[in-house]
């Protein structure tokens, strides 16, 4: 294999190396933000039920004002009914006396309801905040896996690019300007295995004369269609 084209493919391994990291790292803001939306989730699902919680508790609240109200209003009654000589407005009173028993009874029955549906909404909060703290667990590994990731990759693209410079110093220029512009456009694939007289990156039968070319290792060979450097192979 011709020397140039050697040293151009284990520069373009390193090359295709940074390219996968760069792109690696690109998804990281990603994985970052999918991992913290589970947790939003988590919060707004608590959020949820802390207050459907409160709005039971209100619930419970506004019927024991109503049930004392009534209770205050009775003891109201029965005083005047106390007090009063006529028989009429006795009778009047104890009527009055009797309805707000009986509404005291129903908000006494919802009361009980309402209480019933405090303690359900009690656990689903309880479990809602279960839920939360175990996802939340979850995600603090996530982003410290990503962000050891992060930096066990930034490592790595620093270590590659030193070597990839060296390596790059050691092929003579004219190839090295060839390989470079061919990297750019070419998808990361500018030096190309050939094989049984195709292009490995644009897989095109290759012409005769070129396919000799490039198995005689004289000099850069490049498919008169692609453009890539052909390699031949030991």
């Amino acid at each position: 294999m011709l020397a140039e084209v050697r040293a151009l493919l284990i520069l373009q391994d390193r090359d295709r190396r940074l390219l996968a990291l760069a792109k690696d790292l690109e998804k990281l803001p990603q994985d970052e933000a999918r991992a913290r939306s589970k947790l939003a989730g988590d919060e707004a699902a608590v959020i949820k039920a802390h207050d459907a919680l409160l709005a039971a508790e209100l619930k419970v609240k506004k019927i024991e004002l109503d049930t004392e109200t009534r209770r205050t209003t009775i003891k109201r009654l029965k005083i005047q009914q106390f007090e009063t000589r006529k028989n009429d407005e006795y009778q009047a009173f104890s009527h009055e006396i009797t309805r707000y028993e009986k509404e005291i009874d129903g908000l006494e029955t919802h009361e009980l309801e309402a209480m019933e549906a405090v303690d359900k909404h009690r656990e689903v909060h309880t479990s809602a905040k279960a839920t939360l703290a175990h996802t939340r667990t979850l995600v603090t590994e996530d982003l410290a896996s990503i962000v050891e990731r992060k930096q066990r990759m930034e490592s790595e693209h620093a270590a590659v690019t030193a070597e990839r410079a060296t390596l790059a110093s050691r092929v003579p220029g004219s190839a090295l300007t060839l390989y470079e512009r061919l990297m750019r456009t070419k998808v990361g694939l500018a030096v190309a295995p050939m094989a049984e007289s195709r292009c490995g990156g644009c897989h095109i039968k290759l012409i005769a004369s070129t396919v000799i070319k490039a198995q005689a290792d004289q000099e850069i060979t490049q498919c008169e269609n692609c453009g890539r450097i052909l390699c031949a192979g030991e």
